[in-house]
C-alpha cells in the first residue's frame, strides 16, 4: 500500500520545490544569539524571536544549570498526577502578577495553550469571533471547539462590530486576536476592540506571543501598551520568544477560566509538565525584565535604524515600529533566492511564502534584537542592498 502513497507524497514534495515554497532547515552550531555559526561560517542572525537577546544570557543559563541540580531534568508525568513542583506554581504566580491577571496555567507551548482554550470554555451555543490573520494555533484551537465560528477582516473594527451584531443570540461570545500579527508586525487595536466587547457583552482574548517582554512601558505586552490590562479576559503567550526563547506557553486569565482549564483542557491534562529547568530559567527572565528598560530601548533603536535605512534604500517594508520588519518581495522563488544571497553575504534570514503568508505576498521577515549592535544593523542593510543588485543580475 505505501508504495503508491510514497509516490504521491514525492510528487507533492516535488511540486512544493518547483513552486519555490520548499522550506529547508539550516543547522546552526552555536547557541542562539545575534551571531550564529552555520555551514558557511559565522553569520549575523536576523530571523530569530530572540527580541531581548536573553536566549544565551549568562544569568539565564546559570539559573538553568542550578535548576537541573535542584529539580532534575524532566517530570515524566502530567500536572495532576505527579508533575507539579514548586517551581511551576511560582512561575504561574509570577506570570499572573506580571501580566495583571488573576491566575496562570502553564502549557508545553503556546500552540497547546491556544489549542486548549476554546473547546474548554465554549460550546455549541456560543460564538468565537476571530481576526482573519490570527496565528495558526488559534485557528486550529477554534476548529476543535463546537462554538459557532465567525471571522472579521484583519483589524477591521467595522467588520468586527458587524460580527458582534450577528451573534447577539449566542450565550457567550469571545473575540480573539493576536496582539502582534507575526507576519506583518502590525498591532491589534486593543482599546477599540475592548470598547466593542463592552458594548456587545463579549469577552476578549489576546495571543501576545510577539509582544510580552518588550512591548509596553514595562514589557507587559499590547494590553499594557493600549492601557487595557484590566479589560482583557484571556492572555496566551509563549516562553519561547522574548522570555528566554526556550519553549513553553501559558494562559493568563480570570481565575475561573484557569480553574476550568486545569480540569478540562486536553493539552494540559494529557501532556507532560513543562520541564522544571525551563520554569526556573523563566523566573530568572522575569527578574531581568524588571530592569530591562535599556534592552527595550536598544531594541527600539535598532528597529528604527533598520526600518529607516531600508526605506531610504528603496525597499518595501510594511509600516510600523515593531521589531518584526517584513521586507516585501512578492514572488516566493525570488524571496528564497534573496535569502540565499544574503546568507552568502553573512546575514541569516528566511524567505516566507505560502502557506505561511498569502500567495503572491512572499517576504523576508527581518527580526531585530537588542543583542544586535548598530554596526551589525548597518551591515545587514548593506547586505540587502548588495543582494538586491546580485538578484537583478
Amino acid at each position: 500500500m505505501y508504495a503508491s502513497v510514497r509516490d504521491d507524497l514525492r510528487t507533492t514534495i516535488d511540486e512544493i520545490r518547483a513552486a519555490g515554497l520548499y522550506k529547508p532547515e539550516r543547522v546552526i552550531g552555536t547557541p542562539q544569539s545575534a551571531s550564529v555559526s552555520v555551514a558557511s561560517g559565522d553569520v549575523l542572525n536576523f530571523c530569530a524571536n530572540n527580541y531581548l537577546g536573553l536566549a544565551d544570557h549568562p544569568e539565564v543559563v546559570a539559573a538553568a544549570k542550578e535548576a537541573l541540580d535542584r529539580w532534575g531534568y524532566g517530570m515524566a508525568s502530567v500536572r495532576f498526577i505527579c508533575g507539579t513542583q514548586g517551581v511551576h506554581k511560582e512561575l504561574e504566580a509570577r506570570l499572573s502578577a506580571f501580566l495583571g491577571q488573576e491566575d496562570t496555567i502553564l502549557y508545553s507551548s503556546c500552540f497547546d495553550a491556544n489549542g486548549g482554550v476554546f473547546e474548554t470554555i465554549l460550546g455549541p451555543e456560543d460564538a468565537v469571533i476571530s481576526d482573519a490573520l490570527n496565528h495558526a494555533s488559534i485557528i486550529d484551537g477554534i476548529r476543535l471547539s463546537k462554538a459557532r465560528r465567525h471571522r472579521y477582516a484583519n483589524r477591521d473594527l467595522a467588520d468586527l462590530e458587524q460580527q458582534l451584531k450577528q451573534t447577539q443570540d449566542a450565550r457567550r461570545r469571545l473575540i480573539v486576536t493576536d496582539g502582534v500579527f507575526s507576519m506583518d508586525g502590525y498591532l491589534a487595536p486593543l482599546a477599540e476592540i475592548c470598547d466593542l466587547a463592552d458594548r456587545y457583552d463579549a469577552m476578549v482574548m489576546v495571543d501576545d506571543s510577539h509582544a510580552v517582554g518588550f512591548v509596553g512601558p514595562g514589557g507587559r505586552g499590547t494590553p499594557e501598551l493600549h492601557g487595557v490590562m484590566d479589560r482583557v479576559d484571556i492572555i496566551t503567550g509563549t516562553l519561547g520568544k522574548a522570555l528566554g526563547g526556550a519553549s513553553g506557553g501559558y494562559v493568563a486569565a480570570r481565575a475561573e477560566i484557569v480553574a476550568l482549564l486545569r480540569q478540562r483542557s486536553r493539552p494540559y491534562l494529557f501532556s507532560n509538565s513543562l520541564a522544571p529547568v525551563i520554569a526556573a530559567a523563566s523566573l530568572k527572565v522575569l527578574d531581568l525584565l524588571e530592569s530591562a528598560g535599556d534592552l527595550r530601548e536598544r531594541l527600539n533603536a535598532n528597529t528604527a535604524l533598520f526600518r529607516t535605512k531600508m526605506t531610504e534604500a528603496g525597499f518595501d517594508i510594511l509600516p510600523g515600529d515593531h521589531a518584526i520588519a517584513p521586507v516585501m518581495i512578492g514572488d516566493a522563488a525570488e524571496a528564497g533566492r534573496m535569502a540565499e544571497l544574503l546568507l552568502e553575504r553573512g546575514v541569516y534570514v528566511i524567505g516566507f511564502s505560502y502557506p505561511v503568508v498569502p500567495m503572491g505576498q512572499a517576504r523576508i521577515r527581518v527580526q531585530l534584537s537588542a543583542a544586535h549592535s548598530t554596526e551589525e544593523v548597518e551591515r545587514a542593510v548593506a547586505a540587502f542592498i548588495d543582494a538586491r543588485q546580485a538578484l537583478k543580475g
